[in-house]
């Protein structure tokens, strides 16, 4: 499968979506890996997470437009990272697809959802009183969604753990459309950042995506 849906944000960021329709192998042998990874990959290779692992790396590869082997890790927060390659990355995987969005000159987030009705339940868990007071019950299950990808994609692109949605992530309100931006700030403790979170529904997915 080639790229699903790419989108060119400016001269230096860019992110596009993968439809991982191929088999683990298929995309393992599009990789280069050294030990450590071949033994982690061994290690998850069973389930969506093999697929979702391999699919990202194969996508960032698309994107970076190099066969060349990518020194890809991860630092003390769980945000990846590129050794060799002066690129901010963010990854994502949902169901059947993988995200991923690169930027030559500022950290990035993206996060990718499938739309599911069980988002309203766990709603309380990262919206506060004020955000649920503007969510429009018309689009009530796809607005939730923005929501948390927006959010997510901000603390991606912030990098740091111990960030509470609810609590430290704060949206302005919006109306829901297929494709839009959102307003957001961060606060925790002497942070205080402004985000504008861009936004698309993708078949029945939803993407968040911002910089820093």
């Amino acid at each position: 499968m080639a790229i699903a849906y790419k989108k060119q944000i400016d001269d230096n960021t860019e992110f596009a979506l993968w439809k991982i329709e191929e088999k683990a192998d298929e995309l393992y042998n599009q990789l280069q890996l050294n030990d450590d990874e071949k033994a982690f990959v061994e290690q998850i290779s069973h389930g969506k997470r093999h697929l979702h692992w391999l699919g990202t790396r194969v996508l960032l590869r698309k994107l970076l437009k190099t066969d060349e082997y990518i020194d890809c890790r991860v630092d003390e927060h769980g945000k990846p990272y590129l050794v060799d390659l002066p690129y901010h990355i963010s990854l994502s995987h949902s169901f059947d697809y993988a995200a991923v969005m690169i930027s030559k000159t500022r950290p990035v987030g993206i996060d990718i959802e499938q739309i599911k009705e069980k988002v309203e339940r766990i709603a309380h868990k990262f919206m506060s009183t004020e955000e649920m007071a503007f969510i429009n019950n018309e689009h009530k299950i796809q607005q939730l969604y923005v929501c948390w990808c927006a959010k997510e994609a901000i603390y991606k692109c912030y990098g740091q753990k111990e960030i509470s949605f609810a609590d430290n992530i704060s949206l302005e309100p919006f109306n829901f459309d297929h494709a839009g931006k959102v307003k957001a700030r961060l606060i925790k403790d002497t942070i205080n950042l402004d985000y504008q979170v861009d936004y698309l529904q993708y078949e029945d997915y939803m993407v968040g995506y911002v910089k820093g």
